[in-house]
C-alpha cells in the first residue's frame, strides 16, 4: 500500500516513518507538516493509505479527510480520545491514541492491509471485508441471514454471531454480494434466497423473522424468486 503521513509535529511523523520501515505492507511515500503541501501532493500523486493527525492548527485531520475529492482509507492519529466518534463516522479503518506501540501500529496496518487486498481482489469473493468499531470484519456471505437498512446504517444479521453494524448505503453493499445469492426486497432489507422458507402476502419467512417485500420490489423478486 503506498501511503503518506500528516501530523503537525515532526516526532510523530519519525516514529510513523520507523514502523513503517519495519514491516513490508506499507510503502511511506513522504510525510508532511502541512495539510495544504500534503494536498497538493495528493492531487498529482494518489495513495491507499493516510496516517493522518486530528489536532493541527490549521485544520483538523477530520476536515481535512472531508475536503478529498478521492477517498482513500485513513488511520487517524490523535492525543484526544474524543475525537473517536468523529473518525468512526468517517469509516477510518483505525484510531490510534499517541503515545502507541510498535504491536498497535501494526494491527491497524494490518486491518487496512487486509481491506487494501479485498478491494483489489480479481476474483469474487465469499467473504465481504466490511469496516465497523474500528475493525475490518471478515464475514463468510454464507452466514449472512439478512441485512438491515437503518438510516445511514446497516445491520448485518449472522447466524452464529452477533449482528454487526456499519456505516454503509444499501447499494454499496450489494454491489459487494454475489448478485446470483442476495436480492433487495424492501428499502431496508437484503435477503440471501437460499434462507427463504416461504413467501405469503408479500411477506418473506426467514426462519423467526418476517420481512416485508416493498411495492417497488415486488415485481422483479417475484421474477428472480421463480426462476
Amino acid at each position: 500500500m503506498k501511503a503518506i503521513a500528516i501530523d503537525d509535529e515532526p516526532p510523530a511523523l519519525r516514529i510513523i516513518t520507523h514502523f513503517c520501515s519495519k514491516g513490508a505492507e506499507v510503502e511511506l511515500l513522504k510525510t508532511f507538516t502541512s495539510t495544504a503541501e500534503a494536498l497538493q501532493f495528493l492531487q498529482e500523486n494518489p495513495v491507499d493509505l493516510l496516517f493522518l493527525d486530528i489536532n493541527m492548527p490549521a485544520i483538523s485531520g477530520i476536515d481535512f479527510y472531508r475536503t478529498l475529492p478521492e477517498k482513500c482509507m485513513v488511520i487517524f492519529t490523535t492525543a484526544y480520545a474524543e475525537y473517536a466518534v468523529e473518525g468512526f463516522n468517517l469509516q477510518a479503518v483505525d484510531y490510534l491514541l499517541k503515545p502507541f506501540t510498535a504491536e498497535r501500529f501494526q494491527q491497524a496496518v494490518t486491518k487496512a492491509s487486509e481491506y487494501y487486498r479485498f478491494l483489489n481482489q480479481s476474483e469474487p469473493s465469499r467473504y465481504l471485508y466490511i469496516r465497523a468499531d474500528y475493525s475490518v470484519h471478515k464475514i463468510d456471505v454464507s452466514d449472512i441471514l439478512f441485512i438491515e437498512g437503518l438510516d445511514d446504517y446497516l445491520k448485518i444479521h449472522l447466524k452464529q454471531s452477533k449482528p454487526i453494524v456499519a456505516r454503509l448505503t444499501m447499494k454499496s453493499l450489494m454491489q459487494q454480494l454475489p448478485d446470483d445469492e442476495f436480492i433487495r426486497v424492501h428499502r431496508s432489507f437484503i435477503v440471501p434466497f437460499s434462507r427463504i422458507e416461504s413467501v405469503r402476502n408479500k411477506i418473506i419467512v426467514l426462519g423467526n423473522e418476517e420481512i416485508p417485500i416493498g411495492a417497488s420490489y415486488e415485481a422483479d423478486f417475484q421474477k428472480r424468486f421463480r426462476n
